[in-house]
């Protein structure tokens, strides 16, 4: 395998995309091997530092590299990992050497944040090679990279190595991978059949379990050979004919095994296989094994059953009554996944761990609660007409500010604050609007929702423990739309939320369009902060429901029918005069309410107030 690099999932020619933690068999000989190496994949630099892994030829080192690298660009996209054989790390130095001298050699892996380097026991008699290794290491450390080594021999048996190096071996963590036990022979076994999409008789896999392979590769290779004859005969072998299959020295394998026809490998078949393994082992033993060999060959976590294990005698009393509780939560971890995996919006990745340990399903539950809240849908829209199929119903001024606040990628004004007596007017208001922003926006989001409901949600989100999910939520907005606004006065959390989700909404440049029964000038028990937001924005009133066709007055300077704009007597409260533009209206009599608008003009000259007398 020659030296490369890889980033954002990518992976060379040399990576096989099958070496993956989830088809890793997990067993009692790789457990540890198994658990530090996604430590050091979710968490470079932070535990095990360097991660230094050992086995005889053949027990997965190259598997767990391989998940390492696959697992750190897959949570952490960004992510710069190297991996690399002792000769093809070798080989790039002697090129870097001769080019550019040992600084150069190094240059390499500036970036670098995790390098997986295989094969180290190939450092013996390399003196140079060792020198820069050690720099490498003293490198990477030193910036918090995460260095992963294999070998087939520990430190302290690879002939010459400097004692440098082996000091540095040493300050990490050395992890021994022994010969996987029958459990995770089997479960190996059946996880490449189902790799292949193949099938084996009843009994064949727990049979050829016992043979004493000397590695995994001598295993899958028996495997192999079996199933090829399968495809070949188009047939499944039956147990009795292992022996002629895989040669003479299986046969002592058959002898312990089942008679033939005997029906090896039904619903208690590996569990009949241990019993003539180990013949004196009491009932409860040979459950817990069965079980805890089912559940980690499907990649799931055993280790309340395998902690168990260890009790003597006759072990607990109610091991049955544990057992089924087990199967129970396993079963509800299932559905979990299930229904995450429903959900539109994706899950953490890093919450895989969480879903593979039953010991862990209150994690679970709260983080499928985190997820539905997060993905749950804002309310529909009723059908209706859109702003510009209601006609006269709405004042021109609001539908045209509408309008081009929805169409502007920067609108002037943010907020539009609306305002009239009648709830039913403004709430069709502001549905006229998210119909207009959907059919613009198709994939927009817009959540439409009164104050007494969004304090509701808020404070069901309290009590669910999701409140966190519950803004993350409200965050995603690209329109809101919000009407009962007169309803924030006297509210203490309901209101400091909405000043923080309205802040958040105008960072990131989304719509926020506000309805109440009053001017914004008028509205009580308001948080200073949030009534100048509301009036920093554009104030409007609806007026009344159903109005008449308005009459207005020409302009004096072109003759053309012109706003009604009054120039508003200073508010309680209020540090500054405004101007107040209202809607075009019929009735003499009408007076406009005690508000403040500010409208701003291109060019000041333009700036005209006109005084109804």
């Amino acid at each position: 395998m020659s030296a490369q690099g890889f980033r954002s999932g990518e992976a060379g020619p040399d990576f096989d995309p099958r070496l993956t933690f989830d088809t890793l068999v997990v067993g009692p000989a790789n457990r540890l091997a198994s658990a530090a190496a996604r430590r050091a994949a979710e968490s470079p630099g932070t535990s095990y530092n360097p991660l230094f892994l050992y086995s005889a030829s053949g027990l997965g080192k190259s598997h767990i590299l391989n998940a390492i690298a696959h697992h750190a660009v897959r949570t952490h996209p960004t992510r710069l990992v190297e991996y690399e054989t002792l000769e093809g790390y070798l080989d790039y130095l002697t090129r870097a050497l001769e080019v550019g001298g040992s600084g150069a050699a190094l240059d390499r892996y500036a970036r670098v944040e995790i390098l997986l380097l295989d094969d180290v026991q190939f450092l013996t008699g390399q003196a140079q090679a060792q020198e820069m290794l050690l720099r490498t290491l003293d490198t990477l450390t030193t910036r918090g990279a995460q260095v992963v080594l294999a070998s087939d021999r520990p430190p302290a048996e690879i002939n010459g190595l400097d004692a440098r190096l082996l000091s540095r071996f040493s300050g990490g963590l050395i992890v021994d991978m022994g010969l996987p036990d029958y459990e995770t022979r089997v479960a190996i076994m059946r996880r490449k059949v189902e790799e292949r999409k193949a099938r084996l008789a009843d009994g064949v896999a727990e049979l050829l379990a016992r043979y004493p392979f000397q590695n995994v590769r001598e295993l899958q290779g028996a495997l192999n050979r079996l199933l090829a004859i399968q495809e070949l005969e188009e047939r499944l072998v039956p147990p009795h004919e292992l022996a002629s299959v895989l040669g003479e020295q299986f046969s002592a394998v058959v002898a312990v095994g089942e008679a033939p026809g005997s029906g090896v490998g039904d619903a208690a078949g590996a569990g009949r296989a241990e019993d003539r393994a180990v013949p004196s082992e009491p009932e409860w033993k040979r459950a817990f094994r069965t079980v805890i060999a089912a559940v980690e060959s499907a990649g799931y976590s055993a280790e309340r059953i395998r902690r168990l294990l260890e009790i003597g005698g006759n072990g607990p009393p109610d091991w049955q009554a544990i057992l089924l509780g087990f199967r129970k939560d396993m079963d509800r971890l299932r559905e979990i996944r299930n229904e995450l995996q429903a959900l539109p919006a994706p899950w953490p990745t890093d919450a895989e761990l969480v879903l593979r340990d039953p010991d862990l399903l209150d994690e679970a539950e709260r983080l499928l609660a985190l997820a539905v809240e997060r993905s749950r849908a804002f309310p529909v829209i009723p059908p209706g007409p859109d702003l510009a199929a209601s006609g006269s119903r709405f004042p021109a001024l609001a539908r045209r500010a509408a309008e081009r606040a929805m169409e502007t990628d920067a609108p002037h004004y943010n907020p539009l604050f609306v305002h009239a007596p009648e709830a039913a007017r403004t709430r069709g208001f502001l549905e006229a609007c998210g119909r207009a922003y959907q059919q613009q926006h198709p994939k927009g989001i817009v959540g439409l929702l009164s104050v007494p409901d969004f304090s509701e949600e808020f404070i069901a989100a309290l009590s669910a423990g999701v409140a966190g999910a519950w803004r993350e939520r409200w965050w995603t907005l690209d329109l809101l739309l919000l009407h009962e606004v007169e309803s924030l006065g006297g509210t203490e959390r309901a209101q400091e939320e909405f000043f923080h989700l309205f802040e958040a909404l105008k960072r990131k440049g989304a719509r926020i369009f506000l309805a109440a029964d009053r001017p914004a000038s008028r509205l009580e028990g308001i948080d200073d902060r949030l009534r100048s937001r509301f009036q920093g924005g554009l104030v409007l009133d609806l007026g009344p429901d159903a109005a008449p066709p308005a009459v207005t007055a020409p302009s004096a300077a072109t003759g053309s029918a012109a706003p009604s704009i009054h120039r508003s007597p200073e508010a309680p409260g209020d540090r500054t005069n405004g101007v107040a533009v209202t809607a075009e209206r019929e009735t003499p009599a009408w007076l406009p309410p005690q508000d403040r608008v500010v409208w701003r003009w291109h060019r000041i000259e333009d700036r005209i107030v006109e005084e109804l007398p």
